[in-house]
């Protein structure tokens, strides 16, 4: 299943740095979605898959599953949702005041200075 994940987590990055490198503002914030998602399925797979013991050490249990990065990934959820929810209030009002979502576009010049 490790093998799968790598794979995919690979995928997940090469198309995040691919629309990070884009002119455009839509596809950065989309970028920079796909790399956290990326970097969570990172955490999880680097935490360990599977198994059959519980999340919580009950009464009489012997082993149990390691809760960090299942906290840390929640965290990271919260944190890149309000990254991502910032940037699209950003870029739209940049659009409004631009009019445009090019990022070449969007550099000033030293006659505006």
């Amino acid at each position: 299943m490790e093998i799968i994940m790598a794979f995919v987590i690979g995928f997940l990055f090469m198309a995040a740095v691919y629309l990070i490198l884009s002119k455009s503002l839509l596809r950065i914030i989309i970028g920079t979605g796909l790399l956290s998602h990326g970097a969570h399925l990172l955490i999880l797979t680097m935490g360990g898959l599977g198994g059959e013991a519980p999340p919580v050490l009950k009464e009489g249990a012997k082993t149990f599953a390691d809760p960090l990065p299942q906290a840390l990934i929640l965290t990271a959820i919260v944190i890149s949702f309000g990254v991502t929810a910032f940037f699209l209030v950003l870029a739209y009002r940049s659009y409004q005041e631009l009019e445009t979502d090019d990022i070449s576009l969007m550099r000033g010049s030293d006659e505006d200075e």
